[in-house]
């Protein structure tokens, strides 16, 4: 079992950055696929990006591809989300999501994700 603690939301400017960092608990971090997922007022969760346990390989939704970076140092059981060129639209809670590595899931459903972290809040003003 891993839990999961997200940080580094706030406000900022459209066109600015933010980092966002989830920390992960247990010795097995290694096995997990990450998640980010983001959910705006009245909206469903969406993904937003993913990466394999060995950070080889990441995935983006195409509404933040070119944008956003997704990276993990297993050293030290983080997961980041580095965000660029933030648009209004942008604005959601962001969450951090795991699960162990199991190739008939698929990183992008919600539903393939076993763990949450609490969520933490951005805000893009225009």
């Amino acid at each position: 079992q891993v839990q999961l603690v997200g940080s580094g939301g706030g406000l900022v400017q459209a066109g600015g950055s933010l980092r966002l960092s989830c920390a992960a608990s247990g010795r097995t971090f290694r096995r997990y696929e990450m998640g980010w997922f983001r959910q705006a007022p009245g909206k469903e969760r969406e993904f937003v990006a993913a990466i394999t346990w060995s950070g080889g390989s990441t995935y983006y939704a195409d509404s933040v591809k070119g944008r956003f970076t997704i990276s993990r140092d297993n050293a030290k059981n983080t997961v980041y989300l580095q965000m660029n060129s933030l648009k209004p639209e942008d604005t959601a809670v962001y969450y951090c999501a795991a699960y162990e590595t199991d190739y008939g899931r698929t990183y992008y459903s919600k539903g393939a994700y076993d763990y949450w972290g609490q969520g933490t809040q951005v805000t893009v003003s225009s």
